[in-house]
């Protein structure tokens, strides 16, 4: 199973900015990472995750540099804002899945 456009849109900038928390990782190491803990189901295609880094970067939730790991690559890092930023969407994302699940366990 794998989730796709407007389902995974709204929680893409959280999934990324944790994934990148352990640690500096460049674009396709980040996507093996997600599809992994996610067991597949977050199975995204290599012209995903670029927009959404460079979003990150351009609202300073990521900083980034170019590295020599065989081939040149871009490794981004979580900032002290990301950090933040991340606490505030794992808040929100809690608050909102126990309201889904109150809803979803009421309906008959």
């Amino acid at each position: 199973m794998s989730l796709e456009g407007e389902v995974l849109k709204g929680h893409l900038d959280m999934l990324v900015l944790a994934v990148i928390r352990s640690g500096a990782s460049h674009g396709y190491a980040i996507i093996e990472q997600l599809r992994e803990l996610s067991g597949g189901v977050f199975d995204l295609p290599e012209g995903t995750i670029y927009p959404v880094l460079h979003r990150l970067e351009d609202r300073e939730l990521l900083s980034s540099r170019w590295v020599e790991e065989g081939r040149r690559r871009r490794r981004y890092l979580l900032t002290a804002a990301g950090r933040r930023a991340l606490g505030e969407k794992r808040q929100d994302w809690t608050v909102f899945t126990r309201a889904v699940s109150a809803i979803l366990a009421s309906s008959p």
